[in-house]
């Protein structure tokens, strides 16, 4: 009978080196291999030289990990931070939310020492960003320093739709208020119809 290894998200397999490599299910974190997923160990040594090491999981729980893009929802905000909860990965709806923060200095790559947090994430807001390498377990730390991160869907003061208008303002389908925002620059892809 063979012994089964079952981890959990977040656990510590093996060091990564020149013998093993990432799979399906892991992340890397310094020089280890980290589970993503809540399942069973495979190392798979078919390749002499090799062995990939994987999680494998009967219901595919996903976990965030480094590098992944994210979709969160802003629910407190201060000078330095503000709090997240993370309800997808990689557009992958979760079964439960994480808890997540987005510091000042990630934000943006550009003038740091001048970013005003409450010009650019109100609570309520949705956003989109990348989960940076963890330092902490069980707090995910999240960045927007890129065109295509940032606030997704947000509503006015007065509780309504908004829209972008640039990169740093939103305005109020309703009122036509104008707000500020670190707002994402949508990416569409470019679809082509074949005409028959």
């Amino acid at each position: 009978m063979e012994n089964k290894i079952i981890c959990v998200p977040g656990q510590r397999l093996c060091r990564l080196d020149s013998t093993h490599t990432l799979g399906k299910g892991t992340y890397k974190r310094q020089d280890y291999i980290y589970s993503s997923l809540a399942g069973i160990v495979n190392v798979d040594d078919t390749n002499n030289k090799i062995s990939v090491v994987e999680v494998r999981s009967k219901d595919q729980t996903i976990v965030p990990a480094p590098g992944d893009i994210v979709t969160a929802m802003v629910t407190t905000i201060n000078q330095d931070m503000c709090k997240c909860l993370i309800t997808s990965v990689c557009g992958h709806e979760l079964n439960e939310t994480y808890r997540s923060s987005l510091r000042r200095q990630d934000v943006r790559m550009k003038e740091i020492d001048k970013i005003d947090m409450l010009q650019c994430f109100r609570p309520g807001d949705i956003i989109l960003a990348r989960i940076l390498p963890m330092t902490e377990a069980h707090t995910f730390k999240l960045t927007t320093a890129e065109n295509e991160l940032g606030v997704v869907i947000a509503c006015s003061e007065y509780g309504h739709p908004m829209t972008p208008i640039s990169w740093t303002e939103m305005k109020c389908t309703k009122t036509s208020a104008v707000e500020y925002r670190k707002v994402a620059k949508i990416v569409q892809d470019n679809i082509q119809e074949n005409i028959s």
